[in-house]
This record gives C-alpha cells, sequence and structure tokens, in this order.
C-alpha cells in the first residue's frame, strides 16, 4: 500500500477504545497491517478500511503536488528567487505576479516593472512582464505601453502557491 495521510475523527474515544479492544480480543494471534487497518476503522464506525479512505475528501493528484512543489521552491520569504526551466512551472509561478497587479486598471510599462520588482530578486522584469503577456494573464497595447491584467480564476494550484508565499 502507498503511504498516504489518512486522518479520522474520533467523537467518543471511549467507544472506539471499546470497540478496538474487543475486535482485538476475539483473535488468537495480533492481526496484520491490513487487517488492524480494518479494525481500527471498524472501531472508528466505518464498513472497512475502503469505507474509511473514501469518506475523506479528496486529495490532490500527485502531479499537481510536484508542481507545485517545485514552485514554491522558487521562492524565499515571498520573493521569487530565480526563473523555472519547466513551462509550467513558470505559469504557476507567475499567479502571485497576476495577482500583485490592479484589478481593471490600465498600467504603464513603469508601474508594471514596479509591481514584478518588488516579487523577484533575480532582475529579470521584462522577462516576467512577457512571460505574463504569453501566459494569457495580462494584455497590452501593441506599442507596449498600456498593461491591463486579464480577470480569471486561479487554478487550485495557484491559489495554494499565493496562500503558501
Amino acid at each position: 500500500m502507498p503511504k498516504e495521510m489518512i486522518s479520522i475523527t474520533i467523537t467518543d474515544l471511549s467507544a472506539f477504545t471499546k470497540d478496538l479492544r474487543n475486535a482485538l480480543i476475539q483473535r488468537d494471534e495480533l492481526p496484520g497491517h491490513a487487517t488492524m487497518l480494518g479494525v481500527v476503522a471498524k472501531a472508528a464506525g466505518y464498513e472497512n478500511f475502503q469505507h474509511l479512505k473514501a469518506a475523506r475528501p479528496a486529495t490532490r493528484t500527485p502531479a499537481q503536488s510536484k508542481q507545485l512543489g517545485k514552485a514554491l521552491r522558487t521562492f524565499d520569504n515571498g520573493i521569487m528567487i530565480r526563473w523555472p526551466k519547466q513551462t509550467a512551472i513558470q505559469g504557476l509561478c507567475l499567479w502571485p505576479f497576476w495577482a500583485a497587479l490592479p484589478a481593471r486598471t490600465d498600467l504603464s510599462e513603469k508601474q508594471v516593472n514596479a509591481i514584478l520588482n518588488a516579487g523577484h530578486s533575480f532582475g529579470d522584469h521584462a522577462l516576467l512582464r512577457r512571460s505574463l503577456v504569453d501566459h494569457r494573464m495580462v494584455q497590452r497595447t501593441k506599442d507596449g505601453k498600456i498593461y491591463r491584467r486579464i480577470e480569471q480564476a486561479p487554478p487550485p494550484d495557484a491559489k495554494a502557491l499565493m496562500a503558501a508565499i
């Protein structure tokens, strides 16, 4: 079985321990790991361990968690310290900058640069500005003088990243 965190809330600890004790007394020997998982789940009020697993809230997929972890490593104390290599991670790392831009407001290139410079330390605000446009988070006029944030709902990983930094 893969290692995964599954938490249970025990509302009545006394009843839980009595049920667990009774289940263990009925056995001649100590149960194995899988059997013990079932015994604990039953004592907690579930049909079996699978029922306990099905009752817990949905978790992130491993790919999402991996991308979020990589994105988090590019930040230190809320400041982006390096530009990631993978395009998917780059897009994820742009969301805090998108959130820092004021909504429904026209901004000059100088204003956008000031906001971007406040959020990174690797010295390439032009890269961030172009990437925001490329990832369709910001639109700009053809002459590049006026920038405007594109209003949209951030994906779950972006929300988690912004909350973490």
